[in-house]
Formats: structure tokens, C-alpha cells, sequence
């Protein structure tokens, strides 16, 4: 029932007290490792795309361009701390993007009633995933895979395979259309969305508890943890954030097509697991998520600019989910090393 297990690898202030310079950047290397890569990318590329790279132009494209990934990652990254994984992101936002247009411009609804229904539908869909996995049992990959096509089944009867056009209202264009600070506002939203997570998951019980689940659900339980409630919650969560990033793209496509969507599931999972091999490498966690967002769309963006062909993004992309991966899967082997050379306490002596 797992897919990325929960436990970081990112060394402590005792750990670290006494070792010299040279020890303890051998230490943080694997840490910050992925920060570092991402700076020198950015160096890299503005020396030698000085004319376009370096630019407000270039940073308000990746910003509009990255937006939606960034959120499916944030979505993801939900259930895989629980130790899940949550496959609807992907298919979802191909629904959610043409109900958010079609409940205007066929039914007649306000556009805050309609981003409403798609937002309680994503929780719904949520509730469902969970329900699957925790409930009957269905191996989390499997349960949200088919979910996942039965909602992009139910998104091309809707459409009947056709665009799905119309007049749309100022207010709901501005969801992201607006410019703050001569930014897009959607980067806002995701800064802002980040500070939530990241409060909750490192400063609260909820975000504890979460973390156990994901690293040992059984012992989780045995702690009085509601390991059923909070991988069900986990996976609410996700269904929202997954309608949210369906009503932005909406908003900046302004038309609604069942061929567009799938194309985000694929970087959105990069992202999620580029982040359980940064900052707390081992864990998914929220900065780290935002560095593998960063680090592709820079590398995308240099990449293309370089003249890159069509084909570099989707190849970029799933070379570097799979190196994402073997990091991650060699940071938990490392761990249960660590964990198994651990000296065990005495019966009846504390530790000391």
C-alpha cells in the first residue's frame, strides 16, 4: 500500500556539532544538493542566454507557464507523505478545467458558484480515492489509475470529443489573468499555498502524524494515530488542490478540451518526487517540491531556448523523474542501514 516512504535523511544540529568544514559540507551536500544544482543552472543560463534568459520577459513565462504544475505537485506531494500516491491529479484537471468553463457558458452559472461546484466535486473525488484505498483496500496506484480514466472517460462524453467555448466573465479571467508586482498573481498563489503546507506539516500535530503514517502506518496506529481519517483527509486534500489548478487553467486557457490536462501528470509527479530528494532528502516536504518545480522548468526553459526540439520537455521530464526516483529509493535504503547499525538500548536501561 505504500509508495515513497517517509523517513528524512537530513542530518541534525547534535550530528553535525564537532565535525569540521570539510564534514559537515560533505554532510549538507546531499541536503541542499538539488538548491545548489538549481542556482548554478540559473547561472549557467544567464551567462549564457544573456539576451533572453536573465529577463522579467522569461521569468513572468516560466512563472504563468509552471503555475498548474506547481500545484499538482503540492497535490501530490499530499498522499505521498502518507505514504500514497494519487495518479486523479492528472486526469482530473481535464475535467475540472472544462466543468469550471461549461457550468458558465452552458448553464448560466455565476463563476464563483461554478469554481464552488468543481472545488467540491475534486473533494468528492477525493473522498472517493480514499475510501478505495483505506476502505476497500486497493493498492493506492491501482485505485486512483482507475478513477483517474473514468473521470477522463466522463470528461470526453461531456465535451463529446468537441472545445468547449464561450463568454467568460472579467472576474473569472482575473483569477489568471491579474498581474501583482509585475508577477503573474498565480505565482502568489503558490507562494502562499506553500507557506500554509509547509506550517502545517513541519509546526503541526497534523503534519506529525502524517509524517508517521507515511513512515510506518502500522506503528502510527499503534500510537493512536486515525491512520484511516488522515490518508482519507490526505486525499481530500489533493482532489481540492487538483480542482484549483483545473479552475486556473480554465481561467488562462479560456476554452475547455479534453486533449489538454494529461500533459501535467507526468512533471507534476517529477516535481513531487524531486522534492523527497532535497532539503529533507528521504521525505517528501514542501520547499524540497519547490526546488524539483524550479529546477524543471529552468532546465526547460534553458533547454528550449537553446533551440531544444519539441520533444526535449517530455524527455527531460521522464529522465528525470526516473533519476528522482533511484535518489529517492538509495536515500531509504540509506536510511534503513542507518536505522539497522543503530545501537540498540538495553532492556530496562535508558538511553543515554
Amino acid at each position: 500500500m505504500q509508495s515513497i516512504q517517509s523517513a528524512a535523511l537530513e542530518p541534525t544540529p547534535a550530528e553535525l556539532k564537532g565535525l569540521s568544514a570539510g564534514e559537515r559540507l560533505k554532510r549538507l551536500l546531499p541536503v541542499y544538493g538539488l538548491v545548489i544544482l538549481t542556482v548554478l543552472l540559473i547561472l549557467v543560463f544567464s551567462v549564457l542566454l544573456s539576451d533572453t534568459f536573465p529577463t522579467l520577459l522569461n521569468l513572468r513565462s516560466i512563472i504563468a507557464n509552471k503555475t498548474i504544475i506547481a500545484i499538482l505537485s503540492l497535490a501530490a506531494m499530499i498522499p505521498m507523505a502518507c505514504g500514497r500516491i494519487d495518479l486523479t491529479i492528472g486526469y482530473g484537471i481535464v475535467l475540472w478545467h472544462i466543468l469550471a468553463i461549461s457550468l458558465q457558458t452552458t448553464l448560466g452559472l455565476p463563476w464563483p458558484i461554478a469554481v464552488a461546484i468543481v472545488l467540491v466535486l475534486g473533494a468528492l473525488t477525493g473522498l472517493l480515492n480514499g475510501l478505495l484505498v483505506e476502505v476497500a483496500k486497493i493498492d493506492s496506484f491501482i485505485a486512483t489509475l482507475g478513477t483517474g480514466t473514468v473521470i477522463y472517460a466522463v470528461a470526453l462524453w461531456h465535451t463529446g470529443g468537441r472545445q468547449v467555448v464561450g463568454v467568460l466573465p472579467d472576474g473569472f479571467l482575473a483569477l489568471n489573468g491579474t498581474m501583482l508586482f509585475g508577477l503573474p498573481i498565480t505565482g502568489f498563489y503558490v507562494l502562499a499555498l506553500a507557506l500554509v503546507m509547509w506550517i502545517v506539516l513541519e509546526y503541526l500535530p497534523i503534519g506529525r502524524y502524517v509524517y508517521a503514517i507515511g513512515a510506518n502506518p502500522k506503528a502510527a496506529a499503534l500510537n493512536g494515530i486515525p491512520v484511516r481519517r488522515f490518508v482519507i483527509g490526505a486525499f481530500i486534500v489533493s482532489g481540492v488542490l487538483s480542482a484549483v489548478a483545473g479552475v486556473l487553467l480554465a481561467s488562462r486557457l479560456r476554452i475547455g478540451q479534453a486533449s489538454v490536462g494529461l500533459e501535467y501528470l507526468l512533471p507534476a509527479l517529477v516535481g513531487a518526487f524531486l522534492g523527497s530528494t532535497t532539503i529533507k532528502p528521504g521525505r517528501v516536504n514542501v520547499w524540497g517540491t519547490m526546488i524539483g518545480v524550479i529546477i524543471l522548468a529552468v532546465g526547460i526553459a534553458g533547454i528550449q531556448q537553446f533551440g531544444g526540439s519539441f520533444f526535449v520537455e517530455p524527455l527531460f521530464n521522464g529522465v528525470t523523474l526516473l533519476v528522482a526516483i533511484g535518489i529517492a529509493g538509495y536515500a531509504q535504503r540509506r536510511r534503513g542501514a542507518a536505522d539497522a547499525n543503530r545501537p540498540k538500548t538495553a532492556p530496562g536501561k535508558a538511553a543515554s
